[in-house]
């Protein structure tokens, strides 16, 4: 499969929202208006979906299938829109992927932008096209008010300027309510990365939310572990250690797992508890699995905040401790 790299933002570029999972009700009106501010502050146009604002939610509180996948064809048909980010997750991306058009993205190939339960389309439409994706903010993530610095600059570096990013650990994090009180945050000072196994590596990365893409085990929309994969994983605050390392368990025992040679995982909501010790005794009971294979933890991806930018598709290089991104 060829890869096809989408081209980087300049100012003036439009860029589309869409709901392809929960929709945009479920987000308050003065964390759209800080998010589209923020970008119009990029020099970008912010244009919405035809079915984004859509008041006919089912049950899960989003617009019907066939609604979320015509505003992703829309999306990326029209050729004056240069990215499309989704509004926030949720937990029925993967409805939409039988019903997708992969001809369309393929022939009008661009960023597209989001993580959580988005990673089931992330990683469906580069298996499908060779596109590369991006698991980075949700339109909604530069709705907060504090503590985005982090955020913004890894996507600029990413997405407009050279598309590569030497990463370095963010100086602090949350994980509290911050859409629900912008003012009153609880920052906490970041210890840095976690190397739990020693080593350095050089490959495409895949991956994102571990429970989502455990969705595409089995399906043709799981990119395969092409020789030099390096795997990038993280899971929401309701995941404890157990619950990760049996979702961890079900990639490890994916037959072209031994073409992974590294793993970054993201860092862990407080919620989960999990901790460096946990994680250190999982690597210890995989090692079979793992052996010689660097794995680093504690890295500014996942749900709590602030959040890189990471290529779907695209290069990472892992040397003496240090990280590089780029596609």
């Amino acid at each position: 499969m060829q890869t096809i790299r989408p081209a980087r933002l300049r100012p003036g570029d439009e860029i589309r929202v869409i709901a392809p999972a929960a929709g945009i009700k479920i987000i308050g009106r003065e964390c759209r208006e800080i998010a589209r501010r923020r970008f119009e502050e990029m020099g970008l146009k912010v244009t919405y979906g035809t079915n984004t604002t859509d008041e006919n939610w089912d049950a899960g509180g989003s617009a019907a299938v066939e609604k979320r996948t015509a505003d992703i064809e829309e999306a990326f048909a029209d050729k004056n829109v240069k990215a499309v980010f989704t509004m926030i997750g949720g937990n029925n991306s993967n409805q939409l992927l039988d019903f997708i058009n992969y001809q369309t993205i393929a022939e009008n190939p661009k960023i597209f932008c989001g993580f959580s339960d988005i990673t089931a389309l992330l990683n469906a439409i580069y298996a499908k096209t060779g596109l590369i994706t991006f698991s980075g903010p949700h339109f909604s993530s530069l709705g907060m008010l504090k503590g985005a610095e982090y955020t913004l600059d890894n996507m600029k570096k990413m997405l407009f300027e050279e598309g590569a990013n030497e990463i370095r650990p963010s100086k602090e994090w949350s994980d509290d309510l911050w859409f629900i009180d912008q003012e009153n945050r609880e920052f906490i000072a970041n210890d840095g990365w976690w190397h739990l196994q020693p080593g350095n590596a050089e490959g495409r990365l895949v991956g994102g939310n571990l429970g989502t893409f455990d969705l595409l085990l089995g399906t043709p929309y799981r990119p395969e572990f092409s020789p030099g994969t390096i795997l990038f994983i993280e899971d929401t605050g309701d995941v404890g250690i157990a619950g990760f390392t049996r979702n961890f368990q079900a990639l490890l025992q994916q037959p072209d797992f031994a073409n992974v040679c590294a793993v970054l995982i993201g860092r862990f909501q407080k919620k989960s508890e999990v901790t460096r010790e946990q994680l250190e005794f999982m690597i210890e009971r995989f090692r079979p699995y793992l052996k010689g294979k660097p794995v680093i933890a504690n890295l500014d991806f996942g749900h709590s905040t602030p959040l890189l930018t990471i290529p779907v598709g695209g290069i990472a290089k892992i040397e003496n401790g240090h990280i590089r991104f780029s596609f």
